[in-house]
């Protein structure tokens, strides 16, 4: 709802007057701290909508359903519809529910407990209705490309363990939840991937590589492409700083562990950043802007897309 206020916050002067004016410094640090990491908000972004149902390329190997997110799907639009392509490439049906809301991970990170789980209840509900017992049978997956909300996904079993109405359901959502590298990692390739001459660095965002034990599929999905180079950050799997909600309620501390993982990302000299976490890659570019240093960041499904087209 306020991505519309964003866009014209910034189209308007407004943002860079604030911001050249030095009125942005009078901010809370709160306030301050989401200001530099909100990033350019386009028009299209505003319309932007996945298809409901994208039919799978050469063979039908499977049914997948997508979880859009919501940092994802307003900041990162991109990376979603990225999704669809390669997964329908990859010979795999993929259905977008229209009803989807927010999966509650945020309010999860920030204590919100009860918050979180009116927010779990509502997508257990579109996903698996309590009059369709075996509506998740059509799917083969439950996909999500934002790491800090499949963590939470996937323990949507533990949280509603005991619960009368939701116990079951929950464990059986959560049971279908699969990152999207992880996924595309885990079934044999069908589309040809093109070279990408192309130095990447790959971030291990702490909700993927620490929550869910994801570090070796994401690095397998960029070395399929061919003629691309991966580079390790030192200190790789340290994090940046974002942590959820982190660099919102503690932004000095974040920004300093932000700093420490640009210094390590820039030691290795890439020409693009790979992250599959959308509030790390808020972080990590916010950090790199203030240094004057124009560094480019995709989701690995992203670079795979290139790879495909």
């Amino acid at each position: 709802m306020l991505a519309p206020l964003l866009y014209l916050f910034r189209k308007s002067g407004l943002q860079k007057l604030t911001r050249d004016a030095g009125l942005a410094n009078l901010l809370p640090k709160r306030l301050r701290q989401l200001d530099e990491l909100t990033p350019t908000l386009e028009f299209s972004q505003l319309r932007a909508a996945l298809p409901a149902f994208t039919d799978a390329k050469r063979v039908k190997r499977g049914a997948v359903a997508l979880i859009a997110g919501c940092v994802q799907r307003v900041f990162f639009p991109n990376v979603n519809a990225a999704t669809i392509r390669v997964l329908a490439a990859e010979g795999f049906d993929v259905a977008v529910p229209r009803a989807q809301g927010c999966c509650g991970a945020l309010s999860l990170h920030a204590g919100r407990a009860d918050e979180s789980a009116d927010f779990a209840r509502a997508l257990l509900d579109c996903f698996l209705p309590a009059a369709e017992p075996r509506a998740l049978d059509r799917y083969d997956a439950i996909l999500i490309n934002a790491a800090g909300c499949g963590s939470t996904l996937k323990a949507y079993g533990t949280l509603f363990a005991g619960d009368p109405v939701y116990g079951e359901r929950a464990a059986a959502f959560s049971a279908k939840v699969r990152d999207v590298n992880e996924f595309v990692a885990g079934v044999e390739p069908l589309a040809p991937r093109k070279p990408a001459p192309i130095r990447v660095a790959y971030h291990d965002a702490c909700h993927l590589a620490h929550a869910q034990g994801i570090r070796e599929q994401p690095r397998a999905l960029l070395c399929s492409i061919p003629q691309l180079e991966l580079v390790e950050i030192p200190q790789g799997d340290q994090c940046c700083g974002s942590a959820g909600v982190y660099n919102l309620l503690e932004p000095d501390s974040a920004r300093e562990i932000g700093e420490r993982k640009v210094d390590n990302i820039l030691s290795v000299a890439p020409q693009l950043l790979a992250s599959a976490n959308p509030g790390c890659t808020l972080q990590i570019r916010s950090l790199l802007a203030k240094r004057g240093v124009d560094l480019p960041a995709a989701h690995p499904i992203e670079i795979l897309d290139v790879a495909l087209s």
